[in-house]
């Protein structure tokens, strides 16, 4: 008998739980042993099924066991070709870029470069931050309030969230912030309507006022949907306004689609929308399929880094490279992106209905299958309600009960976020909606 079969699932949780650190995150909240998935859904030890709209935090766009990424990699692995080599030449790395560069604007990908980082989001965001800074000879980065760019150094020096960088010296790290056009919540205190342009008149002035206090950064570094910081999307007008801006200024824009990238938000990339292009593109998460993988795509412009600035053990994870492969062709032949935008409009559309009946949810919003509900307390003839991170983390833990995973993030945890797989059918998004609205029910209740 393999070791643990004959466990209780509460004796597994247990086990693991009092071995893991006290930093552990999805585990402290879904308090189950989780044994097999397919498509959007997942099954625990004692057999409940769960629909999984977390996905990986997004890493998983073709859900839980495709059989085309298995027997891909089944036949991959039965070949014999090398699984693990640095940054060597492979047959399974070339196809892999040719699919990736397929993806890109064609005129960008004609002058493109990539690096392939360590296999985790965070560190493609530090080999963007380097090399930017070598390529301009700049050190200041702008980032904007709320962001979330990953918990290595330089990344969590980027991060809006203060309570990470708590009781860490240095964790500013050279790294200056903007406010980001969260229109919800007005940062410059109006009703929204003007944010986008509020906000593009500080920037530039940030950048150009030679009082700012603050010199000529090395790159802006900008998530198109804020994802941890509550699904926010910025409007293609602003995003223009920004490349227009850091172009005049000959500022590198580096766009994080760590989590937005590969038809998750209606396009295959999320800046594609405002018909721009950046100078550095970050991926991962789906960018290799589901298994471990990150790379920077960037203009050739920028590439005057020096041999051997940014390495890693795991950059060459071949597996995860002909799973990224496979995503991407079927991504592109089942036209996902499309898909996406509509179950997109399915699902927001059916959240305001729920909203209409209970004033907590107080605005439902994302792009794609992106989605975030902020709940609020209810404040009659106030404007905006003030978060209420209690309401939806009981939410959460109610949808949980009723076989539904979702996750928060937002100002103290108020936002639910909903990020199925992107191969999610009509029927299941109705699914979700009854669940979710049985879940707030609940919650309200208690």
């Amino acid at each position: 008998m393999v070791a643990g079969l004959a466990k209780t699932a509460d004796d597994l949780y247990e086990s693991v739980k009092r071995r893991e650190s006290s930093a552990r995150t999805y585990a402290s909240s879904f308090e189950t042993v989780f044994e097999s998935g397919t498509g959007i859904r997942m099954r625990d030890r004692s057999g409940r099924e769960f629909i999984d709209c977390l996905a990986c935090a997004g890493a998983l766009p073709l859900g839980h066991n495709h059989p085309e990424i298995r027997e891909a990699l089944l036949h991959f692995i039965d070949s014999g070709h090398v699984q693990q080599v640095l940054d060597l030449t492979t047959p399974a790395k070339c196809e892999f870029l040719d699919e990736l560069f397929g993806l890109l604007p064609d005129k960008w990908a004609a002058r493109a470069k990539v690096q392939f980082c360590s296999p985790s989001g965070s560190d493609a965001v530090e080999a963007a931050m380097k090399l930017t800074r070598i390529a301009t000879g700049r050190q200041p980065i702008i980032a904007f309030h709320g962001a979330y760019h990953g918990m290595t150094g330089g990344a969590l020096a980027a991060m809006g969230n203060l309570a990470p960088k708590a009781g860490l010296p240095g964790a500013a790290g050279g790294i200056h912030f903007a406010p980001y056009p969260y229109r919800y919540r007005c940062p410059f205190g109006t009703d929204g309507r003007d944010t986008d342009q509020l906000s593009i008149h500080y920037l530039r002035n940030l950048l150009c006022d030679p009082e700012s206090g603050i010199p000529r950064p090395a790159a802006v570094i900008v998530e198109v949907v804020q994802g941890e910081g509550g699904c926010i999307p910025v409007s293609d007008d602003w995003l223009r306004q920004v490349r227009q801006l850091t172009r005049e200024l000959e500022i590198p824009l580096v766009i994080d689609e760590v989590q937005t990238g590969f038809a998750r938000t209606g396009t295959m990339f999320a800046f594609q929308r405002a018909r721009i292009v950046p100078d550095v593109l970050i991926l991962s998460k789906a960018v290799g399929g589901g298994f471990p993988l990150s790379v920077v795509v960037y203009d050739e412009a920028l590439d005057l880094w020096s041999r051997g600035m940014h390495a890693g053990t795991f950059r060459g994870n071949q597996i995860a490279m002909v799973a990224g492969k496979v995503t991407m062709q079927i991504l592109r032949r089942d036209r996902l992106a499309e898909h996406a935008a509509e179950m997109g409009e399915l699902l927001m559309t059916g959240l305001r209905r729920i909203a209409s009946d209970h004033p907590e949810l107080g605005d439902v919003r994302g792009r794609g299958l992106m989605v975030g509900v902020e709940v609020v307390e209810p404040s009659p003839g106030a404007r905006r309600g003030r978060h209420d991170g209690v309401l939806s983390a009981a939410i959460k833990r109610a949808a949980f009960e009723n076989g539904l995973i979702v996750e928060t993030g937002g100002r103290r945890g108020s936002v639910l976020r909903l990020l199925p797989p992107l191969i999610v059918t009509r029927s299941d998004v109705g699914e979700i909606l009854d669940r979710l609205e049985a879940a707030v029910v609940r919650a309200k209740r208690q």
